[in-house]
């Protein structure tokens, strides 16, 4: 399988059983997830903000001057305290970010139902169902009716598990087109050198019986 074509399948593998495991804490914890996503969040955006002042302190001594430097760090440490602070407050943003994430990978798989589709593979009708199915999921999300937080939390967990399981089932299904199609391909090769090869010894055998 192509090494590039492989990396892709892979990290979309990787990607879903990741969604699978946040679904189900969203679902069982939703509190406690929130609340470690939000620290894990808010402690990546100061040590950012602090990359970026000692950055901006080391220019200093180089004689190299960028206020962008000190103001893109204060606004994400302080950014970064506020996530930290309000730990239940990133509940609300989530689901837009996982909604768009969501999104745009259903929408990929929907362009490649459609290429299954023109090659007339059988597989693009189920490939095709799901990726609707969880691109209107993922629209579900980004413009969610809800206003209860933790019923919220809850329904995204329902959400992401389901569309985790899902993207797992077309992925592995997409992987299997690749590998069959990579071994087609091989077998095409080699029946094509064993003719060139029979075709090569017909002659030189010709050539033996004029002498």
């Amino acid at each position: 399988m192509n090494s590039f074509i492989e990396k892709i399948i892979k990290s979309s593998l990787l990607g879903s059983i990741g969604l699978i495991i946040l679904g189900t804490l969203l679902f069982l914890y939703s509190e406690l997830t929130i609340v470690s996503i939000s620290y894990v969040v808010g402690g990546l955006l100061v040590a950012i903000g602090v990359l970026a002042l000692i950055k901006f302190v080391n220019n200093l001594n180089k004689n190299i001057k960028n206020e962008l430097d000190i103001i893109y760090g204060i606004g994400t440490v302080i950014l970064g305290i506020i996530v930290i602070s309000n730990p239940k407050a990133i509940a609300s943003i989530i689901p837009f970010v996982l909604g768009i994430i969501i999104i745009i990978n259903s929408s990929a798989k929907l362009q490649y139902s459609l290429e299954l589709r023109k090659t007339k593979n059988e597989l693009w009708t189920s490939t095709m169902i799901i990726a609707i199915f969880t691109l209107t999921c993922g629209i579900f999300l980004v413009f969610n009716p809800f206003s209860g937080a933790e019923f919220l939390t809850k329904v995204v967990g329902v959400i992401l598990f389901t569309y985790g399981i899902l993207d797992l089932i077309s992925s592995l299904r997409i992987r299997k087109t690749f590998i069959n199609f990579q071994k087609t391909i091989k077998d095409n090769t080699i029946k094509d050198a064993e003719v060139i090869e029979d075709h090569t010894i017909d002659k030189k055998k010709e050539k033996g019986d004029e002498k």
